[in-house]
């Protein structure tokens, strides 16, 4: 059988799906790995790095798609390419199945089954091809780091013979995976920590890594089964409106992380929050992509009101190809693994299986 990845739009997408270790792993199962021309060249991975492996490459990107059985990518492809799939090839990725249903339709149609890894049930047994939490993971690292390098202030305390430098007070919105990654990095880094969630699950997560967990008196529990956060209550939105409103007040750095899939993102910090807010300060927005986490934030611009840095992008992780690329393709050869048949050598997709069964869009 045949897999294969092509280079996808690097001014949107700077990750791969198959770095050289991992086409080693899949050639060992008995596959044969195609790759378009220079596929990890601009990642510093030259493709004698690949050949010495055994993958093949070719410059027509149309005949790699043509000719695989299975094809994994970052994202959905142009129409242009996924116009040339066809019935009996099996597409693999994060594929955003909520935004991209008319697309995918067309692909189920022709007869392509299609498995978006964002729909990952949360299970022990998929932890290891969970592609939200590896790359969220980096991205509430990264988040830190981009905002602190935008914040004019030290970041930990700092005692001179001049005078002492207070450290900054950063706060994160949403505990997930990505939120509780940012609280660990900020604390790491001498900041004094605070972090909020709808869920109460989170409360001891936060102070296990240092930082303060901001409680709405008389809290609900908005988790779903699968783990996520679902939409909260009005009068829930307005007591954590009130408790956010005196919080920013002397907050210096915020991370906002907070995404309900499949839905646009919640507004959390409000443009009179923001008002109330020192001057100075920096807000990263990692929900941008969704819409944002305020009501400022604009994907890959820099907003400026009243003196508070509002910052969104709508792909942070392409700040950290190399390492989001080495565990994305880490989660997606287990995913291939647990579709793989070893003793027929061939794709079973068991219906039966919890994690095949979730993630197939029929």
């Amino acid at each position: 059988m045949k897999i294969a990845s092509i280079l996808e739009n690097q001014n949107i997408e700077k990750r791969i799906a198959i770095t050289p270790d991992i086409a080693k792993k899949y050639i060992s199962l008995g596959f044969e790995v195609l790759l378009s021309d220079k596929y990890g060249n601009h990642l510093g991975i030259k493709d004698e790095e690949y050949l010495n492996v055994g993958v093949k490459f070719s410059t027509d990107e149309n005949e790699i798609l043509d000719n695989s059985n299975i094809i994994i990518q970052l994202g959905l492809l142009s129409d242009e390419k996924t116009s040339l799939f066809k019935d009996g090839q099996i597409l693999i990725g994060s594929l955003n199945s909520y935004d991209n249903k008319e697309k995918i339709n067309k692909l189920k149609d022709k007869g392509v089954k299609v498995f978006s890894l964002e729909l990952l049930p949360r299970i022990t047994r998929a932890q290891s091809m969970d592609i939200l939490s590896s790359q969220a993971n980096l991205a509430g690292y990264k988040a830190v780091i981009e905002s602190f390098a935008y914040f004019e202030k030290a970041i930990p305390m700092m005692m001179t013979a001049a005078g002492t430098v207070p450290a900054a007070k950063v706060l994160v919105v949403g505990a997930g995976v990505a939120g509780l990654q940012a609280i660990a990095t900020a604390k790491r880094m001498g900041a004094i920590v605070f972090g909020t969630d709808v869920r109460m699950a989170s409360k001891e997560q936060v102070e296990s890594l240092g930082g303060k967990f901001l409680t709405v008196e008389g809290s609900e529990n908005l988790e779903t089964e699968g783990g996520y956060a679902k939409e909260a209550s009005e009068d829930f939105k307005k007591k954590q409106e009130d408790l956010l409103s005196e919080t920013l007040k002397k907050i210096d750095i915020v991370i906002c992380t907070a995404l309900i899939p499949g839905k646009k993102a919640p507004v959390i910090i409000k443009e009179s929050m923001i008002k109330n807010m020192k001057p100075g300060s920096v807000i990263y927005d990692l929900a941008a992509v969704q819409g944002g986490n305020t009501a400022f934030t604009k994907a890959d611009k820099i907003v400026e009101n009243n003196g508070i840095r509002i910052m969104g992008e709508s792909n942070i992780l392409n700040k950290l190809p190399v390492s989001a690329s080495s565990l994305y393709a880490k989660n997606i050869f287990n995913f291939v693994e647990n579709l793989f048949d070893k003793k027929n050598k061939k794709i079973n997709i068991n219906l039966e299986d919890e994690i095949i069964l979730k993630t197939l869009i029929k």
